[in-house]
């Protein structure tokens, strides 16, 4: 635990979900409904090796709208698509739920350990998706565009950031598959989640709360009866969420937008409950959103002093961002995130931004 996450409370501890049992986090007696939230933890192939899912107890009215409500489950994400969650599930569905139906597939955002599995889950239980219109339509480019959000497109974009060797595009012109094979598909309906929208579930009201930077339009959720926050990407514990500009929105200063969008959630109460997307559940969300704008404002200021001596590409100020190796996949978060701080100085009046005659955007602090 480094010194950050010391500022925060750890209601679990060190608890967390067995693979394919469900851990409860909230009670919710209120309702009679109980548990309220049920937490699922997933493998993930990559360096961050997991993300949480959450199971939210819920009733529906019937498709007659005569007789009782439907008892049953919401699941909030869904893991990337592949055989493991797939079986993890089906003995969540087995053996944790008390027999009851999953009534409900939501989806924070588009990226593919949130949305991977809608498919399957919604063809799986006969029910919708819920997520928002901008990062649906984002998913269904994804998964049946030529290129999957790689391709000749985005090495020309990373090459006019510096990111130019030989090497480097053509492995990223080769990496056209990457979305795909994480999300064979989505669901050909959904409905709309927007910002202060209000869920019905499990007879309480949970608030939709949109963000933007890391993701087109994620959406959290904030229920005020519980105290609970399902912040998604938009606040996690130990790291700061991927921040990145890309090929389809080139000039996007995406940076201001997630650090304008972490700010709505100062509105909610101090002893909040914070269920992340990795990590562990906390307590303390206006400490890790002061602790999120230091952070940022830090990497900002080093990005200005590597920019005041010489002008910088996005590919030069990765080594400033990021001291570790990187490998290819990394390496493109890197070089987003080195954009979108290059952009919040940008647009903010700090820098200027020339184009060479190599074809490469560098910046370099105003006099």
């Amino acid at each position: 635990m480094n010194d950050l996450e010391r500022q925060l409370h750890y209601p679990l501890g060190e608890a967390l979900p067995p693979p394919g049992e469900p851990l409860d986090v909230v009670a919710g007696a209120d309702t009679g409904l109980s548990p309220a939230v049920k937490w699922v933890r997933m493998p993930l192939p990559f360096v961050l090796n997991h993300i949480n899912l959450w199971l939210l107890r819920d009733e529906i009215d019937p498709p007659s709208g005569q007789g009782a409500k439907i008892q049953g489950w919401s699941i909030v994400d869904c893991c990337i698509s592949n055989d493991t969650a797939k079986q993890q599930w089906e003995s969540i569905f087995a053996n944790a739920l008390d027999g009851m139906p999953i009534l409900r597939v939501i989806v924070t955002h588009m990226h593919p350990d949130h949305i991977g599995l809608a498919h399957w889950l919604c063809q799986r239980w006969k029910v919708p998706l819920w997520i928002s219109a901008t990062d649906y339509n984002v998913a269904r480019i994804g998964c049946m565009g030529p290129t999957g959000f790689g391709g000749e497109r985005a090495a020309e974009f990373f090459a006019s950031h510096g990111l130019n060797s030989p090497e480097a595009v053509a492995q990223i012109t080769a990496r056209t598959g990457y979305f795909p094979a994480l999300v064979p598909s989505v669901p050909l309906q959904y409905r709309r989640l927007m910002d202060g929208m209000v869920l019905r579930i499990g007879g309480r009201d949970w608030e939709c709360i949109s963000g933007y930077g890391h993701a087109p339009e994620h959406i959290a959720l904030y229920s005020a009866s519980l105290k609970v926050l399902i912040g998604g990407d938009m606040m996690l514990p130990r790291i700061s969420t991927n921040v990145s500009v890309y090929e389809a929105d080139p000039e996007a200063n995406s940076l201001a937008q997630f650090l304008e969008s972490i700010d709505k959630f100062r509105a909610l109460p101090s002893d909040t409950l914070v269920l992340p997307s990795h990590g562990k559940p906390f307590t303390g969300l206006h400490i890790r959103i002061d602790q999120l704008h230091d952070h940022h404002r830090d990497r900002l200021s080093e990005v200005i002093h590597a920019c005041t001596d010489r002008a910088c590409s996005a590919a030069d100020i990765v080594p400033v961002l990021f001291t570790r190796t990187l490998d290819l996949h990394q390496t493109t978060f890197a070089m987003g995130e080195s954009i979108a701080h290059l952009h919040a100085l940008w647009f903010s009046g700090k820098l200027r931004r020339t184009l060479g005659d190599d074809g490469v955007f560098r910046f370099r602090r105003c006099d």
